[in-house]
């Protein structure tokens, strides 16, 4: 029978690789990985270049695509709008504006426009920083909106609520963490929240408790549906700690604790302002989470041993190192884990051992995206729009470096042959037919 299934899925693996929507923040696996064959490795801004669509604003939120809808968020000045472009021409199909309130972060970081749409094909959802949810459907007409501020209590963090809200099937999940940073002041909020994607109306909405202190409160990290065909749960991420939550009730499954030092994971000291920005990744059988700032990476197996509270070295914690990426998703392939830091330093790790690979320079500059994968290649960009292409593997080599001219937080992603890159001006459609 073995034999059987094997020959009859032989056509099915020689064949080319079927299109793939980007649907959401990490694409169609939730681990920032393409299916897609033949991706440009360079450009400029006119090498490979299929269009351009000028933004109106600054905004990091990583496209998403379907089908023939690529959806972008930016700024407009004190407006936040939701745009949805034509993919083979970049032309706007509409524009809408869903809230106001823009603010900046420091040095030109972010804006409010930085979490990420998510899309089923035939609705979007946004999540803007100032709280305020909805959904529209392809013509550009509003499903639902609400402001969570109201319904889960005022958001106080730092720079904005970053977090971009989880679609998994017919909900959407969000987590909000967050609380007064002030010292001596223990309070703190941290919710994780099921909502109805097609009503908006609250599934549960559960307390997340913690004894984070000061800015460790706030968390820009955002949340991941953990689905290995047998176990599935909700990884929410800050505050201190990582948290794996039952779909159905919000039931607080596991916690893997300690993160903050001094620890067995972290032995620094304790660090007031540990706040988390990079999520977990997640993938069959672990959960790669890292920390903040001087702290650890820690990998976590996914078994029957993942429950309660997980403190220290022994399972289910498979091994832990020094450094974290801060900003960037950890990027899992082919049994390599890659740590993208915020100074354009990549490191590669055995996802087996935790045993450092290399740890190398690429571009000297501030990065704040996530790494993708395809086609054999690593692609990531830097503040100053200078986006390097890695091979993939054991050896290091970089393969192109690219320069926009042009400021880049957004991560880039792949839908069907293209790649698509935001800068704080433009989207851009990348193709090496061009």
């Amino acid at each position: 029978m073995k034999l059987l299934i094997s020959l009859t899925m032989l056509p099915l693996l020689s064949a080319p690789a079927v299109a793939e929507n980007w649907h959401q923040w990490r694409g169609p696996r939730n681990d920032g990985t393409s299916i897609a064959k033949d991706v440009a490795t360079s450009w400029s801004k006119s090498e490979n270049v299929a269009w351009r669509a000028p933004m109106p604003g600054q905004g990091g939120a990583t496209p998403v695509v379907w089908d023939d809808h690529l959806f972008v968020t930016s700024a407009d000045g004190d407006d936040l709008l939701l745009i949805a472009l034509d993919v083979k021409t970049g032309d706007q199909r509409w524009r809408r504006k869903v809230t106001s309130g823009n603010i900046d972060a420091r040095a030109g970081e972010g804006n409010s426009a930085s979490p990420t749409p998510s899309t089923d094909g035939e609705h979007v959802w946004v999540f803007f920083s100032n709280g305020v949810l909805a959904c529209y459907d392809f013509a550009g007409s509003e499903v639902w909106k609400f402001d969570t501020n109201d319904r889960f209590g005022k958001i106080d963090i730092q720079f904005g609520m970053t977090s971009t809200p989880a679609l998994e099937g017919d909900h959407l999940y969000l987590q909000l963490i967050h609380g007064p940073m002030r010292r001596g002041d223990d309070t703190r909020t941290g919710k994780v929240i099921k909502l109805d994607k097609l009503t908006g109306e609250t599934v549960w909405e559960v307390e997340r408790i913690t004894d984070a202190v000061f800015e460790c409160k706030h968390s820009y990290a955002s949340p991941f549906v953990y689905d290995d065909g047998e176990k599935q749960f909700l990884v929410a991420h800050g505050a201190d700690c990582t948290t794996g939550h039952s779909l159905e009730t919000g039931e607080e499954l596991w916690r893997v604790a300690e993160l903050n030092g001094p620890s067995d994971v972290n032995p620094g000291r304790h660090d007031a302002t540990f706040r988390f920005v990079s999520s977990p990744a997640v993938g069959d059988g672990f959960i790669i989470i890292p920390t903040a700032k001087a702290g650890p990476t820690v990998a976590v197996t996914v078994s029957d041993k993942l429950h309660g509270t997980v403190a220290g070295t022994n399972e289910p914690t498979r091994w832990a190192i020094e450094q974290t990426p801060d900003v960037s998703i950890p990027l899992v392939v082919d049994e390599l884990v890659y740590l993208l830091h915020k100074d354009g330093r990549l490191q590669c790790l055995d996802l087996a051992t935790g045993k450092q690979v290399y740890f190398e320079r690429t571009h000297t500059v501030q990065h704040r995206v996530s790494p993708l994968y395809a086609d054999g290649h690593i692609y990531f960009c830097g503040k100053d729009g200078v986006c390097t292409v890695v091979k993939a593997g054991r050896d290091f080599e970089i393969v192109a470096s690219n320069d926009l001219g042009e400021s880049i937080t957004a991560s880039p992603i792949v839908a069907g042959d293209t790649l698509y890159i935001r800068s704080y001006d433009a989207v851009y459609a990348i193709r090496s037919s061009q």
